[in-house]
């Protein structure tokens, strides 16, 4: 457990009574949601990490300290001060990155959101918590052969994007994008187009994560931790919204055509 998880235990959370073997204060007068979930806090961060690295590339430390200081997630602390978290907790971070990444939702949104699940954590209307699990690796390396037969392509195919620029290799394998990088290409072959034709595209996407980056860099370089998950959060929102814009872009010209 790192230096990095500990502080000291706060008054609020001594006051509601909150202990690592209930996870939740004494005195809760409704079970929020998820219910059905362990509320028993025995995980540690670097847990909550390897549960949802692999749906969740960009997640953090500093993401999830960020997010508890939005009142988002409440882990509980230990009389050492260290943070530890329920598989309830993780369900309802899942919640919150699923909203941030597919809904573009803000996190204002998002708090209330989890506000009205709370008060009625019984409705149909919710989703279906996940049994959270610690046991995957936060980050999986791929293969050209592991992303060939994921994404429905050849190997060779593969190796050709990689050439082209547009799979970024470390030490010969590939990170966890490279699977839908692979099969959007491979369906776009279908009509022709090769991976020489989406340099382009490559290269317009390295210049809208440079300019997030100028934004964000002056949040990322501070130390406090608040500071670096805003800076996480704001790429997050920022690359979303980029993508929305391109997407836009892309039916008007098609509309056109026509």
């Amino acid at each position: 457990m790192g230096r990095g998880d500990a502080r000291p235990v706060t008054a609020g959370a001594a006051r509601a009574g909150r202990d690592p073997e209930r996870g939740r204060g004494a005195d809760d007068a409704a079970t929020p949601w998820p219910r059905g979930i362990s509320r028993q806090a025995t995980m540690r961060i670097s847990d909550v990490l390897r549960a949802l690295g692999q749906e969740f590339a960009n997640v953090s430390h500093s993401k999830l300290r960020f997010l508890e200081e939005q009142g988002l997630i409440e882990p509980v602390r230990t009389p050492s001060g260290y943070r530890q978290y329920s598989q309830a907790d993780v369900e309802r971070l899942r919640f919150v990155l699923t909203e941030q990444r597919d809904s573009y939702m803000p996190l204002k949104a998002i708090k209330e959101r989890l506000a009205a699940m709370d008060a009625d954590p019984d409705s149909a209307e919710h989703p279906a918590p996940r049994l959270a699990t610690t046991g995957a690796p936060a980050r999986r390396r791929w293969t050209a052969r592991s992303v060939a037969e994921a994404a429905g392509v050849t190997e060779e195919f593969v190796d050709d994007l990689a050439r082209a620029g547009l799979l970024p290799a470390t030490g010969g394998t590939f990170g966890s994008a490279a699977v839908d990088v692979a099969r959007i290409a491979g369906a776009l072959s279908q009509y022709g187009i090769e991976p020489r034709h989406l340099r382009s595209f490559r290269t317009a996407a390295d210049r809208q994560v440079t300019l997030v980056d100028q934004v964000v860099a002056p949040l990322r370089s501070q130390q406090a931790s608040a500071a670096r998950g805003r800076a996480a959060s704001m790429a997050g929102e920022m690359g979303e919204l980029f993508t929305r814009l391109h997407a836009a872009w892309i039916r008007q010209g098609i509309d056109d055509l026509a």
